[in-house]
């Protein structure tokens, strides 16, 4: 049986967590999405904090936390600001979870202790310009040259592509054996033929940093095996979803928040507005999505924690999730009237920011086309 009572351990992380959120990342969330400036000064604070890698276990630099204390720091950075809930949930539940589960001891290592510490960030290289939901047909190509792993294509949507000094990245092998010829490589970013070139004009999002990658003739060290790629892609999506699920908890409760205390500050016909009926709705949906996204998060962290399967709850995590963060920041701005329609109150960044959690990551139809599989036994996307 699930419990949802928190510790005393897990209650004192979220409490620090929030402090965190509350005097670090909402003070400078606006100017930096107004400027579209990754702030690594902040990111570094994160990594201090314990924050980056914090499912890692410790002997690796990480805490050690169990999934759902890692939902409950991942939903306040989500509530703080999005753009850096994304440092966390690449570092941490792409990259990390990745090198621990598929790599070497070497491996870990080499790379482990970096990333948590942030003297290191990582991205994730999968999706390329005509590949998205469809990760068996990559056009990135790896051959092996004198003993060497050499890798040519490109990536696209990459977050913290141009910060990272890691890059995990995708490649075939042999595009005869579709995604058993799939392979997942370690790829420094310092050496030549590793360009990067940033994506601007973004809706949202606009404080975290997105990439375009090339790759010509790079050097990469395989993690796994030649046909273990499309196994660890999988996997570490299945750990991004469960931190994007947790990080639109947090914009939903954010734009609850926001909502609650607008509402009891404005006045019209000498009344707060939230003592209008209809407004006292809008605030009573939001209560609603957010606490059934957050009990969908937890559940799916109680069956990691367990060791069980959880890829379809965590699917229907992020389904709800994402959808909820959108409809409850849309609520928002709409409680908060003209007001919410400037950035003078988050509800409108809350808004842009969770739009594309129900695209990147497996989009709310792919969740569906999951969660239908798991449920009929008939996969959709096989001819």
């Amino acid at each position: 049986m699930i419990d949802f009572e928190l510790t005393d351990e897990q209650r004192l992380i979220r409490e620090t967590a929030r402090d965190f959120a509350d005097g670090e990342i909402v003070p400078r969330a606006r100017e930096n999405d107004r400027n579209e400036h990754f702030d690594t000064e902040l990111v570094q604070k994160i990594a201090d904090m314990g924050f980056l890698g914090a499912i890692v276990p410790e002997e690796y630099g990480g805490r050690g936390v169990d999934y759902r204390t890692y939902a409950l720091i991942v939903e306040e950075i989500g509530r703080g600001c999005s753009a850096m809930r994304t440092v966390v949930s690449v570092v941490t539940s792409l990259v990390c979870s990745s090198i621990v589960r598929w790599g070497s001891e070497e491996q870990k290592q080499e790379w482990l202790p970096q990333l948590c510490s942030g003297e290191a960030l990582g991205c994730f290289g999968l999706t390329e310009p005509d590949t998205g939901s469809d990760a068996a047909n990559l056009k990135t190509r790896a051959k092996q040259v004198d003993g060497k792993w050499r890798i040519r294509g490109g990536k696209m949507w990459i977050s913290l592509g141009n910060f990272s000094k890691l890059a995990l990245v995708f490649a075939q092998t042999d595009p005869e054996k579709k995604h058993k010829g799939l392979a997942c490589f370690l790829v420094p970013t310092d050496q030549p033929g590793f360009t990067t070139q940033e994506i601007h004009h973004k809706l949202g999002l606009k404080g975290s940093d997105t990439a375009e990658l090339s790759l010509d003739d790079v050097e990469g060290d395989m993690m796994g095996e030649v046909g273990d790629g499309f196994k660890i892609a999988m996997s570490a999506l299945d750990s991004g979803r469960y931190s994007v699920a947790a990080g639109c908890v947090g914009i939903c409760q954010g734009s609850l928040e926001a909502s609650v205390a607008y509402s009891k500050d404005r006045t019209q016909f000498d009344r707060p507005i939230g003592s209008f009926q209809l407004v006292q709705e809008m605030i009573a949906d939001m209560v609603v999505q957010t606490e059934a996204a957050r009990g969908l998060v937890w559940r799916a962290g109680w069956l990691k924690d367990q060791g069980k399967p959880s890829t379809t709850e965590t699917s229907i995590a992020k389904l709800y999730a994402t959808e909820a963060a959108v409809k409850c920041a849309d609520l928002g701005i709409q409680v908060h009237g003209g007001s919410g329609y400037v950035d003078d109150y988050p509800v409108e960044r809350y808004l842009r920011d969770a739009r594309v959690t129900t695209l990147y990551e497996g989009t709310s139809q792919i969740q569906k086309l999951i969660i239908g599989r798991a449920y009929t036994g008939l996969n959709a996307l096989v001819p």
